[in-house]
């Protein structure tokens, strides 16, 4: 990195490799403090036409067919790594030996022994001032935010229960070709893909970790799948062979929790669920009120607080809320920052990236976004879900869930 520019690369030009480079491409216009020139270099895919497509389309200088000229060029600094999860662990490390700086998506690999070995590649890059960081996107969401901290206050009172939902579709076509994602054992389906989102969210809301974990239980329903025909891009279907390939993880996914700090959660996640394209919710039970957050609407959330004796005509129901310039990431990080205005996962792809960039500029991060998660934390992540996995295998026990101990970034 040069005194005036961040040179910028994407590894993957799928469907969350675009929400990156446009991220990146957006990062500079919000918030208050400067940075330095974000130039943006190049995006990498093994497959050219797709490189070469979303290179042009967010303003990328050029795109390169294999990860490998990202790791050997002397022109990039920062690099976003969003392809198959078991190609994490050697992109990384080649990354960080190389001297870049690494966001990675989730989850942070597909076995834990490759991501203890990528802490440790990073735990080696940062004896020279190298940082790498992993992407919890939800954690953006203005609404997310704001919840956590009106509990964190203690307005609420103690988090009783916690109850998430996390149903999608991506799956629901039988006829829908195999790929990565449905490959590896039981556990790193539905409930590593999207009830990853879902396990730190219900985290980072309850303000505790999951010290164990129950009831754990896993099904298939879609047993085998066609091949494809050409490469499959993200969600998206595309011609397939009459040949067919086994499912060998999960569609459904479900399991109880008990957060350290006290409280319960159940959670639920699904791949299957036709007619919920991308449907996560939330109920936070707590001892003074309760709160209720559906992503559908994320610019806002419902809060319940039972009558006082100050005002006992109050009438029993929830109360909408409208976020606006007085929530998190709004003022500054909206275009439009009134009241009411659209908003999505798209922003939060901006804020995270904002946020990392932030953080290899130098900037403090008192006068910053929070920093992004450290692979620490994607660690913890898996051994929850690992838990999760291990109780299905033993008829729901109940299964220890790893402390993660406090990293200072």
């Amino acid at each position: 990195m040069t005194h005036n520019e961040i040179r910028v690369a994407v590894i993957g030009a799928g469907m969350a490799g675009k929400a990156h480079a446009a991220g990146y491409r957006t990062a500079p216009t919000v918030f208050s403090s400067t940075l330095p020139k974000i130039r943006l270099v190049s995006i990498a895919d093994a497959n050219a036409a797709l490189a070469e497509e979303t290179a042009a389309r967010y303003g990328f200088e050029r795109f390169d067919t294999s990860w490998q000229a990202i790791a050997e060029a002397d022109d990039i600094d920062v690099v976003s790594v969003v392809v198959a999860n078991f190609l994490h662990r050697e992109i990384v490390e080649a990354l960080l030996v190389s001297g870049k700086h690494v966001l990675c998506e989730k989850p942070l690999s597909d076995t834990i022994g490759d991501a203890e070995a990528m802490i440790a590649a990073a735990s080696a890059a940062a004896e020279t001032g190298t940082i790498a960081r992993i992407g919890l996107t939800y954690r953006r969401s203005p609404a997310v935010a704001h919840i956590r901290n009106l509990i964190q206050s203690g307005e609420l009172g103690k988090v009783l229960h916690f109850s998430g939902h996390y149903w999608t579709d991506y799956g629901s076509n039988p006829n829908a070709p195999i790929s990565w994602r449905y490959k590896g054992p039981n556990g790193s389906g539905a409930l590593a893909d999207v009830g990853s989102h879902l396990t730190y969210l219900a985290e980072f809301v309850a303000g505790s970790d999951f010290s164990e974990v129950c009831g754990g239980q896993l099904s298939t329903v879609i047993t085998q799948r066609p091949k494809p025909i050409g490469a499959v891009v993200g969600h998206e279907g595309g011609a397939v062979s009459d040949e067919f390939e086994v499912v060998e993880n999960d569609d459904v996914a479900s399991f109880s929790g008990t957060f350290a700090g006290g409280g319960t959660a159940t959670i639920q996640v699904t791949r299957i669920s036709q007619g919920h394209a991308n449907t996560l919710g939330f109920e936070v039970f707590c001892e003074k009120g309760s709160i209720l957050f559906d992503f559908r609407k994320p610019g806002e959330y419902q809060i319940f607080t039972p009558a006082t004796s100050v005002d006992s005509s109050q009438e029993a129901g929830y109360r909408t809320i409208t976020l606006g310039p007085q929530h998190p990431y709004w003022r500054g990080g909206l275009a439009m920052d009134a009241p009411g205005v659209g908003l999505g996962q798209n922003e939060g792809f901006v804020y995270q990236a904002r946020a990392f960039l932030d953080e290899v500029a130098g900037i403090p991060a008192e006068q910053s976004l929070p920093r992004c998660a450290s692979l620490e934390e994607g660690l913890h992540n898996m051994q929850l879900i690992d838990a999760v996995a291990q109780s299905a295998a033993a008829g729901g026990a109940t299964i220890a869930v790893p402390v993660l101990e406090p990293v200072t970034n």
